[in-house]
């Protein structure tokens, strides 16, 4: 049976298993709008189908699940999820273990060791303010030798037909076969630009974003105005047509940067260093 921790203020209420360090539902009780997309529990249970969960020791895929550092070729683990990739890491297929709790805060923990040369501890705090939710992300590398790391958190906002969307970058990674992104281009389609507020087309996106500037908004009539706000240089939007949610993901890193030029956004760590994220979900009427 799964452990569920319900935090909440006098605004907001959140719902947290550390079952995948999870996120099962995110509230605004004054309201009684549901910000992130709520976990169904008849649905059996995969990380997948939560409300937001973390990405780590990397965001998204790899291609062919490999890459090299320092001259090695490193091959990373199967998932139990993917029969590809290493699919967003494997923090999310983990029991964390709880560390503190109080109402309005959690704080969990996790202790991952892969021969690949990931080995890492991993704490991750949620938090509600007045304002929303924060979640802050440290991860230490435990390894003698050193290794290549990125982060991310991969939210389920909820969305109506009429929710729009906003937020600037400088470019996109077009999606390609097997969700991995083709060349850059600096020059964003219409229908991918949302530098200007407006609501996303009923459609398949799959898409990376450099130059983010750490500020996404989402607003739906007669609901809170939702602001998304980070820390990251990279956001991932991912939805699904017909579907009631879009996911506006920060990652510390693009999709298969650990094959890129120059590995952008990834942090080479060795023997008790650190890296750490943190994302803002803001709530106004």
């Amino acid at each position: 049976m799964m452990d569920i921790y319900t935090l909440s203020n006098p605004r907001f209420r959140l719902r947290v298993t550390p079952q995948s360090a999870a996120i099962l539902s995110f509230d605004d009780v004054g309201s009684g709008a549901a910000i992130l997309r709520p976990y169904q529990q008849d649905t059996g249970w995969h990380p997948g189908e939560s409300a937001l969960f973390p990405m780590l020791p990397l965001a998204n895929r790899v291609r062919d699940n490999r890459f090299c550092l320092a001259g090695r070729e490193i091959c990373l683990p199967d998932s139990a999820l993917d029969n590809q990739f290493f699919l967003h890491g494997d923090g999310w297929l983990q029991r964390w273990q709880l560390q503190d709790l109080s109402c309005t805060h959690i704080s969990l923990g996790l202790r991952v060791q892969h021969s690949c040369g990931f080995d890492y501890s991993a704490s991750l705090v949620y938090r509600l303010t007045g304002e929303g939710l924060s979640a802050h992300l440290t991860l230490r590398h435990c390894g003698a030798e050193p290794m290549l790391y990125g982060l991310g958190f991969h939210p389920f906002f909820v969305k109506t037909p009429q929710t729009q969307i906003q937020f600037s970058s400088s470019g996109y990674w077009p999606e390609g076969e097997l969700h991995l992104p083709l060349a850059w281009q600096g020059n964003i389609p219409a229908a991918l630009d949302f530098t200007r507020t407006k609501v996303p087309d009923n459609a398949w996106m799959n898409h990376g974003y450099s130059g983010w500037n750490g500020v996404a908004h989402l607003a739906t009539p007669n609901q809170p105005t939702i602001s998304l706000r980070s820390s990251a240089s990279y956001l991932m939007l991912f939805q699904m047509p017909d579907e009631p949610f879009i996911c506006l993901e920060p990652q510390s890193h693009p999709v298969d940067a650990h094959n890129m030029d120059g590995q952008p956004g990834l942090v080479l760590l060795g023997k008790g260093e650190m890296t750490e994220m943190g994302m803002r979900v803001g709530v106004k009427d």
